[in-house]
């Protein structure tokens, strides 16, 4: 596996300089005198006193590489080193935070606490403090009343679109771990696992808890592709294999990783018409995939790449008879949605589904998606240094597919092959992409090589 190329300590130190200016701009824009960002505290069940997984929020993530520390805070004076309020009690029942060590502790000064109280008692003036996080009720506590101020949120959000080196190569990192964990993957589904087995043998080649995935792995057998968001992860194995969704990913320092494959079971591609055509639909949609990733580019508005994509979508249902119409009359008359329902893709760091993607400017100007597309994620123009998804879909979704088959557009379909197709779900193939002045780096496609050359 490729570890970390760059000097960690110089590529964050610089990046960490860069989330200062910010700040110390923002809060003199917004007059406010610090801001302090809390990265969350641990939540429990109802009537019971077992935690929910915790993850740090996002804006603390892009700060500090600290995802599993709850209870900590980080506190930016303009002019002076931040602080870090570094949570660490003593606990008889569970493991304290350790000592501070690490890349990072050079940036900022650190304070260790045992209760949350210590932080509210050193505040200054603090109606004059703006707070990121949930908990606003402790934010109340110490006296702020600044809480998540949405003009300073919506500036954050736009800024993080671009990301520095060193988030660049956290990212890189993600793709790495998360493509020894497709490769096992495909290996375990070749071999006849559950989905449960399968994400067992994802889990197990990428060394990471589902709790710290950066979001719950897609395990997709046969018709369950067809569920967008699928997360069942059945322990029986289906009586007939004939195809296979992955949607999963990994987390590095806090940044994601999310990438989707798709796969024909070797018996139905062999011995079957519609094992066949399946396999011709995934390497057409492979090579959709791909022009895809090298248009997404520096200037290109990704409103018009995702309608670029339903037009390339709509080719691939007329060349395969799928829809008797051309591809410019499947386009107009909305069929497309119904093989791709969401977006072509998103941003991609901290969040799965990087906020500010909607954004118009720095202002938070909303920059909503087409009547036409309204569950595409991304509307902005790209820009260098922006990590985006491309990940163009082709589903039989009964649901959608029944609303078609009732639609006046229905006549079109060539139902008899497409009802061959149902029990194979769906395909989507996903990438992440740095988006770079010149072209385009694939963080995907290049750690799928990199496994490859080292193996």
């Amino acid at each position: 596996m490729r570890l970390f190329t760059l000097s960690l300590e110089q590529i964050f130190s610089n990046h960490f300089a860069v989330q200062l200016q910010l700040a110390e701009s923002l809060l003199a824009e917004h007059s406010l005198e610090q801001l302090i960002i809390f990265s969350g505290s641990q939540k429990t069940l109802f009537r019971d006193d077992h935690h929910f997984p915790f993850v740090a929020n996002p804006y603390f993530r892009r700060w500090l590489p600290l995802s599993q520390h709850a209870n900590c805070a980080l506190l930016i004076r303009p002019g002076q080193k931040p602080q870090l309020y570094y949570f660490n009690p003593a606990d008889l029942w569970h493991l304290s935070a350790g000592n501070p060590e690490g890349f990072w502790v050079d940036c900022v000064e650190i304070i260790e606490i045992e209760t949350l109280q210590q932080i509210g008692s050193d505040l200054l003036q603090p109606e004059r403090i703006a707070f990121i996080g949930e908990e606003a009720a402790l934010a109340q506590q110490w006296g702020i009343t600044q809480i998540n101020p949405k003009p300073l949120l919506a500036a954050l959000d736009w800024a993080a679109g671009v990301k520095t080196d060193y988030e660049l190569e956290c990212l890189r990192e993600a793709n790495c771990v998360a493509a020894e964990g497709h490769l096992a993957a495909a290996e375990a589904f070749a071999e006849g696992y559950s989905e449960f087995g399968i994400n067992l043998s994802y889990l197990a080649a990428t060394g990471q808890r589902e709790s710290q995935l950066p979001y719950g792995n897609i395990v997709a057998l046969n018709e369950h592709a067809a569920i967008l968001h699928y997360q069942q992860q059945s322990q029986q194995r289906p009586e007939k294999s004939y195809s296979f969704l992955l949607d999963a990913g990994a987390q590095v320092q806090g940044y994601a990783a999310d990438i989707s494959r798709s796969y024909v079971a070797a018996g139905a591609r062999k011995h079957t018409p519609a094992g066949a055509l399946y396999a011709e639909l995934i390497e057409a949609m492979e090579q959709v995939q791909l022009q895809l990733c090298q248009q997404a580019v520096a200037g290109q508005c990704f409103v018009a790449l995702n309608q670029r994509c339903h037009q390339q979508l709509a080719e691939i249902l007329a060349r395969f008879d799928l829809v008797r119409l051309t591809p410019d009359e499947i386009v107009a008359q909305g069929i497309t949605r119904t093989f791709m329902p969401h977006g072509l893709g998103h941003l991609l760091g901290t969040l799965v589904h990087d906020a500010g993607g909607l954004q118009a400017d720095s202002q938070g100007t909303l920059l909503a998606p087409p009547a036409e597309y309204p569950m595409l994620r991304l509307t902005r123009i790209l820009q260098p240094g922006m990590v985006v998804t491309i990940e163009p879909g082709l589903y039989f979704i009964e649901p959608l597919l029944a609303q078609l088959a009732a639609s006046p557009q229905g006549h079109a379909v060539n139902w008899p092959k497409l009802d061959k197709l149902r029990c194979y779900g769906g395909i989507r193939i996903e990438d992440n992409i740095h988006v770079l002045a010149d072209g385009i780096e694939n963080l995907t496609r290049d750690a799928f090589a990199d496994l490859d050359q080292a193996s």
